[in-house]
């Protein structure tokens, strides 16, 4: 396991260099600069999220395929993921996940409007698309197609699956483990199975998981729509509790991020191992694009199957959803983690002190032990309500990207290895899950944004005509 561990670290310094940077940063930027700033648009593409339009063709309503978008998107990227990128590229890390989020609003509603643009309608009468389709019927490159589809396979089983289930695992299995010790009986078999909580934790999201993905789109973006405002909304208000707590920090806590993003600062505190503005850089790039996926073309799968009489009209929608995961949730969650350690709070400063370093994950826990009492399992009902959702999102992702390289055959096989890798990826090492996330990320980024470059005429002539005929259209 570690000789694998060292091989896809390896692989991800490469994929994760200056290079990718470069590329994800350069793109978000040409599709700005492409759109007409099309970020300035974000007031009108919220106000369009909560309206309806039943006349138009298409599965699901533009808020409920928005909703599932955020589903997959308002992960442990936004949680645990901030947590990791600031412990391993130090405060500044924050603000390029930030900036990735502002500038890749762009480049998730360029993806998406192409995936809208070139979707197609299967027999059974419900809407398909995605880069891939982009990629073969706009730009006639199904090799490229196939690649994409491939990739998208096996990254939901990965940033979709493995980590999300790990992140639910991980805050839950405890609990269970201190209620199995109760009874002496159960206390036996924890000390022949001590992954056994773990494996319960598995099961029992294999089989609401299961519940769900069966019933197709419809189904998931039902239970999507109603869970993701409520979850959003109990997580945000925790962190605003926590801002409140450490508002005598928030301004050195806006400064150092700010100074560490561009300087070559050292570690901070003693648990913090990130330094320099590239490994800040590229923690914040990387954790930003898990979080938002901006550039992945993995939400637009979902943004295809919306009813709408414009591609622009729900790219607009869709692109909302980088807006609210990067730019307000991940920016919240990065200045509660940086205020907090800046505090000294016992909680935060024990976490720091401890051997062995701080991970992001226990400095997310060390920061929400601020708010007495409730702290914790608030942040608790946050990992798991955000993973699960994830999980649902990501399902739809995987089923739509196999579904194009095998048809619909081959989606009862995919929904059983599904549960099969959500029972028992709780056993897996979560550092190596996240490892091979970021490999997928970046296989699966490579052919969907060579779709959006060359494809930025048609973004750019069909964004100008319905901006130019917006009263009529919107």
């Amino acid at each position: 396991m570690g000789t694998l561990a060292r091989i896809i670290e390896t692989v991800n310094n490469c994929l994760w260099g200056l290079p990718m940077v470069l590329l994800l940063s350069g793109t978000h930027l040409f599709t700005t600069w492409k759109t007409g700033f099309i970020q300035r648009k974000i007031p009108l593409a919220v106000r369009l999220s909560l309206s309806r339009d039943k006349s138009s063709s298409g599965d699901i309503s533009p808020f409920a395929a928005l909703s599932t978008s955020l589903a997959s998107t308002l992960g442990t990227g936004n949680i645990i993921g901030v947590g990791t990128a600031i412990a391993l590229g130090g405060p500044g890390a924050v603000f390029w996940c930030w900036l990735t989020g502002v500038f890749g609003i762009a480049t998730s509603y360029a993806e998406s409007l192409i995936a809208i643009r070139y979707r197609v309608r299967a027999k059974d009468g419900t809407m398909l698309g995605g880069a891939m389709y982009a990629l073969e019927r706009g730009l006639h490159l199904k090799p490229l197609a196939i690649l994409f589809a491939f990739f998208g396979v096996l990254t939901s089983f990965g940033i979709g699956c493995g980590v999300q289930v790990n992140a639910i695992s991980a805050a839950a299995a405890p609990l269970v483990r201190q209620a199995a010790e109760a009874s002496p009986r159960l206390a036996v078999l924890l000390e022949r199975w001590p992954s056994l909580p773990a494996l319960a934790v598995g099961l029992i999201t294999g089989l609401i998981t299961c519940a769900v993905i069966f019933g197709g789109v419809r189904s998931v973006s039902k239970v999507c729509e109603r869970l993701v405002p409520f979850m959003a909304l109990f997580y945000l208000l925790g962190c605003l509790a926590i801002l409140f707590i450490n508002r005598a920090f928030l301004g050195k806590a806006i400064v150092l991020i700010m100074k560490s993003a561009f300087t070559e600062t050292g570690a901070l505190a003693g648990g913090m191992t990130g330094s320099g503005i590239i490994l800040a850089a590229r923690y914040g790039i990387s954790r930003g694009l898990f979080s938002n996926e901006a550039g992945m073309g993995s939400a637009p799968i979902v943004a295809a199957a919306a009813r709408t009489p414009n591609p622009v009209r729900q790219a607009l929608i869709a692109s909302t959803a980088t807006f609210w995961d990067t730019v307000v949730v991940c920016l919240i969650t990065g200045l509660v983690l940086v205020s907090s350690l800046l505090s000294g709070s016992p909680a935060v400063s024990g976490a720091v002190s401890g051997a062995g370093g701080l991970s992001g994950g226990e400095l997310t826990s060390a920061a929400f032990a601020q708010i007495p009492c409730i702290g914790q399992p608030l942040l608790i009902f946050g990992i798991v309500t955000f993973a699960y959702a994830t999980i649902l999102g990501w399902s739809y992702y995987g089923e739509r990207c196999l579904e194009y390289l095998f048809g619909k055959k081959a989606l009862f096989l995919y929904r059983f290895l599904w549960i099969f890798v959500l029972v028992f990826a709780p056993v897996i090492q979560l550092e190596l899950v996240w490892s091979i996330s970021d490999t997928l990320n970046a296989l699966m980024a490579l052919p969907n944004l060579a779709a959006v470059f060359l494809l930025s005429d048609v973004i750019r002539k069909d964004t100008l005509y319905y901006l130019k005929h917006l009263n009529e259209e919107a």
